[in-house]
């Protein structure tokens, strides 16, 4: 998925997680080069190359400290990248601070809409087709018809509705589920 997504973006993103190490075990296997090591003239297996980390990967931690229910403390750390090279990030982005609250909200809403998302829920998908399929329309709705208040209060602070697509200026309007529905798709 990090592969596709860098792909088709025009530069690496800005990546921030919680403190699962498994992220940035991820992005370190994906975006590294390998500098073969120099050979030492003496009998035996030569020495592993040496991974170095691409200069243009950005990945920041957010760390939570909680008392009880309540968040009472929030860290947040650079891992790979500048401080500088964050805040320009941030700087053309929504938000202006390193944390994981857009992705947080996604999984929430994708729990909501689809009940076999959902944690410890009853229910079973019967076909990984079916599922896709089901979980691309929840997408689709989110960014093309679904208004977001964040989005849709301007500075004068009256409501026009306006949904993520409109926002990155993949459309110009709110769309209708018979649009969506009705929009032609390439079959898999």
């Amino acid at each position: 998925m990090l592969k596709d997504l860098t792909s088709r973006c025009q530069e690496k993103p800005l990546f921030v997680s919680d403190e699962l190490p498994h992220y940035g075990t991820v992005l370190e296997e994906l975006f590294h080069t390998l500098i073969p090591s120099v050979p030492t003239g003496k009998p035996g297996r030569p020495l592993n190359p040496e991974r170095v980390i691409d200069a243009d990967l950005i990945y920041a931690t957010v760390h939570k400290t909680r008392q009880g229910m309540k968040v009472v403390k929030v860290e947040r750390k650079v891992v790979h990248g500048t401080e500088q090279q964050v805040q320009k990030r941030l700087d053309d982005s929504p938000s202006h601070t390193i944390n994981t609250a857009y992705i947080e909200r996604s999984n929430l809403d994708w729990r909501l809409w689809d009940a076999h998302l959902a944690r410890k829920a009853p229910t079973v998908a019967r076909s990984m087709r079916w599922l896709k399929a089901k979980f691309a329309i929840c997408v689709a709705s989110y960014n093309l018809i679904r208004p977001h208040e964040t989005l849709s209060r301007g500075e004068d602070r009256v409501f026009r509705p306006r949904t993520p697509a409109m926002a990155a200026r993949v459309t110009d309007h709110r769309w209708t589920f018979s649009e969506l529905l009705d929009y032609p798709m390439l079959c898999q």
